[in-house]
């Protein structure tokens, strides 16, 4: 084979290799690429759900431990621990912040603290001068009316009136609320937010 022919196959052995190699390339830019492995991994956590029943049986359960810190204070017993268990049982506090707006305030209205939420239910708190006790008052029946629920996800919201007899007699206090719910980690459903108070009176005729 002479030096022509020998030139002759090299180039066409790399003309034909250039080629193969285009191709190759083509057809993998063709393929779909394929998706990380975390990203094709099903997702096996069940999705937390909240029911209105599940709402209305906290809300009476609510009432029923602020009736028994009113109970516990008027029996003489240990108040202060009662409302602190009591918060613990139906606030999220462990979940993070709870946004608390009690009735009776008007200067530190807005609280995101245990602290706060215990000196509203049973005073003696020198930095929340305004709070008396309002879960001593004391109350023999708080009762619910309830306008609606509305639930997405793993958080609800409730709204409406509810009622507070006084221990002592009198006539039913009634106050506006709205709560917010959510489930934490055990599936326990928590007060996330709690805001209530009395409804507006007019001052003046209009």
């Amino acid at each position: 084979m002479n030096r022509k022919s020998i030139q002759l196959t090299k180039h066409l052995f790399i003309f034909g290799l250039s080629t193969m190699l285009i191709f190759a390339s083509i057809s993998a830019c063709q393929q779909p690429a394929s998706a990380p492995e975390s990203a094709v991994v099903a997702d096996s956590t069940p999705a937390v759900s909240i029911t209105e029943q599940e709402i209305l049986d906290a809300q009476k359960a609510w009432g029923e431990g602020i009736v028994n810190i009113g109970k516990t204070f008027t029996d003489k017993g240990d108040y202060v621990t009662a409302a602190s268990n009591h918060i613990d049982n139906f606030y999220g506090y462990q979940m993070g912040e709870v946004l608390f707006k009690p009735t009776l305030v008007s200067v530190k209205q807005f609280r995101t603290n245990k602290e706060g939420a215990l000196s509203y239910f049973v005073g003696g708190n020198e930095a929340y001068h305004e709070d008396h006790g309002f879960a001593i008052k004391p109350w023999s029946n708080i009762r619910w009316e309830s306008t609606g629920v509305k639930i997405i996800g793993n958080m609800a919201v409730a709204m409406g009136n509810y009622f507070f007899t006084p221990a002592k007699g009198g006539n039913d206090v009634k106050v506006e609320y709205s709560f917010a719910y959510s489930k934490d980690s055990e599936g326990k459903l928590r007060i996330i937010l709690h805001d209530s108070h009395l409804p507006y009176t007019p001052t003046e005729k209009h």
